[in-house]
């Protein structure tokens, strides 16, 4: 028996005080750009709505840096927790964030050098650009201070400080949320306001996050465990490839979805704005959704990671069956919303003209329609990294992006034009879904053995 409550404490109690701060915090994270889309859609227009949505991809591959040094260090730091080895911990977390650091830096500067190309890269039209632009060049001077914070509150929730790290994300969407009507309303500074406020919040988060160094419960930092490491990076990284996979496919799939958007779109009445405006708001309504996912699984990766280093196996398939149940039950409460409430869901990031809104209730009634089932494949892929199978995690991660979307948008479109990028999403959703449900039930049968 542990002295660890991971190892001993409820599954459904643990579950409930991990899960419910990672949920809040990751809910935090979506919010700072869906908060910036509904003052930009107020004072902007639709146009600024579009420019957020090509910008966006900025913010998953700053996310896909986050999960690959923090779930990977975390799931690390949790397994050698479990093992009784604090030494190799701090040196996993200490590594890890070093390397936050280090890429935050190199990612910024990448990022600012290539801003023009990339934008166009990522769908921007002639009239989106000049917003697109502005609004990226500020937001990317945050990405280092937001690939600290959240790298860093995977690390300290894994140290059993879930309400700390939910703090570090809540504060600085707090800000985000006071200055962004502030700047963009009183001062009328446009999107440039918005892009202001979203860094301003995201530097007092990482205040926050790193004041916590000094605060871990289970280890004790050496100055040497900060030292950067080849083989520790190596090895962070192949646990936290899985969840940063996930993100890198979705960045590769905003950019086909966009320009698919933008090059069908011009074919219909929508013409290529629109179907562009109207995405952003459908991706980032889901982006609620999945954000509730991520905190779920979050929350389950120390209570999984640790019990399978403790051999623990029937603790590990109850943490797991019971993170799918809430993500089902969450996930059904966002279904009937969304199909029964999109226009009322659309008109909180703007008015629009007619054809906006019929496109927008159209995309979101369809592209969301397996929005039940969509969250498993994440949590399923989140469950083979905690028990350190990290590869087979990552080749989980990919499929529903991957292996069946960035096809299915290819390849319906030829036929159906707008419409097939529309039924490719739900499509997707149900193949990841049934693969994820044969993956986990075959791993969960070798552990009863």
């Amino acid at each position: 028996m542990t002295d660890n409550p991971l190892g001993y404490e409820k599954i459904p109690k643990l579950l409930k005080s991990f899960a419910i701060p990672s949920i809040t915090a990751a809910l935090v994270g979506s919010l700072y750009n869906i908060v910036d889309q509904i003052f930009i859609g107020q004072g902007v227009g639709y146009l600024g709505n579009a420019a957020t949505n090509v910008a966006y991809p900025f913010s998953t591959i700053c996310l896909a840096i986050s999960l690959l040094i923090g779930i990977g260090s975390a799931s690390r730091f949790s397994l050698y927790l479990g093992n009784k080895e604090p030494e190799s911990a701090a040196r996993a977390a200490g590594n890890g964030i070093s390397l936050m650091v280090i890429l935050g830096l190199a990612y910024l500067v990448i990022g600012e050098s290539l801003l023009p190309q990339l934008l166009r890269l990522f769908g921007a039209t002639k009239d989106v650009f000049p917003f697109a632009r502005q609004y990226a060049s500020i937001t990317l001077v945050g990405m280092p201070f937001l690939i600290i914070t959240n790298g860093m509150s995977n690390l300290i929730r894994a140290d059993g400080s879930p309400k700390y790290s939910m703090t570090c994300m809540v504060i600085g969407a707090i800000a985000n949320t006071i200055l962004d009507p502030i700047f963009i309303f009183v001062f009328h500074w446009g999107i440039f306001g918005a892009a202001l406020a979203t860094i301003l919040g995201q530097i007092l988060s990482f205040i926050f996050a790193v004041r916590y160094l000094w605060h871990f419960k289970t280890i004790r930092f050496k100055k040497s465990d900060f030292q950067p490491n080849l083989k520790e990076s190596l090895k962070t990284c192949s646990m936290g490839i899985s969840s940063s996979a996930n993100q890198i496919a979705i960045t590769l799939v905003q950019i086909i979805l966009y320009n698919s958007l933008t090059y069908y779109g011009a074919q219909t009445v929508y013409g290529s704005d629109i179907p562009l405006a109207a995405c952003g708001i459908v991706m980032k309504t889901n982006a609620i959704i999945l954000s509730i996912v991520v905190g779920i699984s979050q929350g389950a990766q120390p209570i999984i990671g640790f019990n399978y280093g403790a051999k623990q196996y029937s603790r590990v398939r109850e943490a797991y069956l019971l993170a799918i149940k809430w993500n089902i039950a969450v996930s059904a409460v966002g279904f009937f919303l969304l199909q029964c409430f999109p226009q009322s869901i659309i008109s909180l990031f703007g008015d629009g003209d007619k054809l906006y809104l019929e496109f927008a209730v159209l995309f979101m009634r369809i592209y969301l329609f397996m929005v039940l089932v969509n969250g498993v494949q994440l949590l399923s892929s989140s469950f083979f990294t905690a028990i350190g199978k990290a590869m087979k995690g990552a080749l989980l991660a990919l499929t529903r992006q991957v292996f069946f979307l960035i096809p299915l948008l290819l390849t319906l479109p030829l036929r159906f034009g707008i419409m097939g990028v529309l039924f490719a999403g739900p499509i997707a959703d149900f193949s990841a879904f049934i693969l994820s449900i044969i993956l986990v039930s075959k791993e969960l049968r070798k552990q009863r053995t």
